[in-house]
């Protein structure tokens, strides 16, 4: 789920459906009917076969929704009529990947002008350059170090609020993954792979001040807590773990 940059729409997509829908949010918090819905179509090489919708994101415009499909190999693209609810399938309406990559979860820097996602199979980030409604691949990073054989599958991805520092979880290698960016190409250059002190990291997220973040470690029932390095990025867990029965997702709430 997420919402518009405005709060008058509510985007949803659906893993086993794959497809996405959308409401109008009302004055009073309540949900309209659905306003709006597509079901991808489609095959590509993975086991599970078939449209998979996993992540969707807004634009920093308000203007474009994106979906990431792990089972199509693609990432979906429509424009965005928050006021009237409604969406309308991009011309290309979809960028296509290397198949078996499964694009998962996205993050969009601060500029709008780059949009990341974490590939679940591969395991990866690959980084596109955004021309409105329009996508193109102009890298692609592992998230794992090199020397790393055993199974993963990343699972979250976030950026910074300044667009500094991309950061992905990996289910496997058991570690958060740690980027930098540049700020003209929007390229990525490895910086850390910090062990999350547990198994299975589904979810993460960085606190609202973004001095912290918060690892939820799905199989040692654990949210473990990193101080972030303001210059380089990198985490340092702070050694004050949160015991949490199979934590899988962390978010913030305005107070």
């Amino acid at each position: 789920l997420t919402t518009d940059h405005t709060g008058k729409m509510l985007l949803q997509v659906s893993y086993t459906g794959g497809n996405i829908a959308g409401y109008r949010i009302e004055a009073d918090g309540k949900l309209s009917e659905p306003t709006t819905y597509f079901e991808h179509r489609g095959k590509s090489v993975h086991p599970v076969n078939g449209p998979h919708s996993h992540g969707v994101i807004v634009s920093p415009d308000n203007k474009h929704a994106f979906v990431g499909e792990v089972g199509l190999d693609q990432v979906r693209s429509y424009r965005l009529d928050a006021a009237k609810g409604v969406l309308t399938p991009s011309d290309p309406p979809f960028v296509s990947v290397k198949p078996g990559t499964a694009p998962r979860h996205l993050a969009f820097h601060p500029s709008g002008k780059f949009l990341y996602t974490n590939d679940e199979s591969r395991p990866a980030v690959t980084v596109f350059q955004v021309d409105g409604g329009k996508l193109k691949e102009i890298q692609e990073v592992p998230a794992i170090p090199t020397d790393f054989t055993g199974r993963n599958a990343t699972a979250e991805i976030q950026i910074d609020r300044k667009g500094r520092f991309v950061y992905v979880s990996n289910r496997g290698h058991d570690s958060i993954a740690v980027f930098s960016v540049d700020q003209n190409t929007g390229f990525l250059t490895p910086v850390q792979h910090a062990s999350t002190q547990g198994k299975t990291p589904r979810n993460f997220s960085l606190d609202p001040t973004g001095e912290y973040l918060f690892a939820a470690n799905q199989n040692s029932d654990t949210v473990v807590q990193f101080k972030v390095d303001p210059t380089s990025g990198k985490l340092t867990p702070t050694g004050q773990p949160i015991q949490v029965p199979r934590p899988v997702c962390v978010l913030f709430v305005k107070m």
